[in-house]
C-alpha cells in the first residue's frame, strides 16, 4: 500500500513539472507570413515570397515531390533570408493538385499553398489536338513506294531463278 502511495505521489510530482513544459512547447516556433493560396497552371513557374522571418538566417523550403523548388528538381531548397526577414522561392509543378510549401528559418515557420490546375483547353472549343499533323498524301506515297519496292524485289528474284534454271 505504501509503495502505491509513493508511486502516485511521484507521478503527481512529475506531472506538476511536466505539464508546464508541454504547454510551452507549442510556443517555440514563430510563424512567418506566406503568400497564402497561389493558383497556377501546370508547368507555370511562380515566385513565392515569405516574410516576417528572422533576418539574415538560413531558410529551408520543403514541398511534395511533385513540386520543383528553384531550378533543380528537388523537394527541398535552401536560401538565406534578407535583412528584412523575407525570402523568395520559385516553385513549379507538372502535375495538377494542391501542394503545401513550408519554409523554416531558425524557429520561424511560414507556409503557402500552391494549387496547380490543368491548362485550360476550352479556347479551341473542342478536344485538344494530339499527335503530329503529317500530310496524308506523303504518307500514302511512302507506303506505295515500299509496296513497289517489294514487288520489284519479287519480280527480280523470279527472273533470276528463271534464268538460272534455263
Amino acid at each position: 500500500m505504501t509503495r502505491k502511495l509513493v508511486a502516485a505521489a511521484l507521478l503527481a510530482l512529475a506531472a506538476v513539472f511536466a505539464i508546464p513544459t508541454v504547454a510551452n512547447a507549442g510556443e517555440a516556433g514563430y510563424t512567418g507570413d506566406g503568400p497564402g493560396v497561389v493558383t497556377v497552371d501546370v508547368g507555370e513557374t511562380v515566385s513565392l515570397t515569405f516574410s516576417d522571418l528572422p533576418p539574415n538566417t538560413p531558410s529551408t523550403a520543403t514541398a511534395d515531390d511533385a513540386v520543383t523548388l528553384s531550378v533543380l528538381k528537388a523537394s527541398t531548397a535552401s536560401k538565406p533570408t534578407s535583412a528584412s526577414g523575407a525570402v523568395t522561392y520559385t516553385a513549379m509543378s507538372t502535375q495538377a493538385g494542391t501542394y503545401t510549401i513550408t519554409v523554416t528559418a531558425g524557429q520561424a515557420v511560414a507556409t503557402a499553398t500552391l494549387t496547380v490546375v490543368p491548362a485550360d483547353s476550352s479556347s479551341t472549343g473542342g478536344l485538344p489536338s494530339t499527335g503530329y499533323d503529317f500530310p496524308i498524301a506523303l504518307l500514302w506515297g511512302g507506303v506505295g513506294a515500299v509496296i513497289l519496292g517489294g514487288a520489284l524485289v519479287a519480280v527480280l528474284t523470279t527472273v533470276r531463278r528463271n534464268r538460272a534454271s534455263a
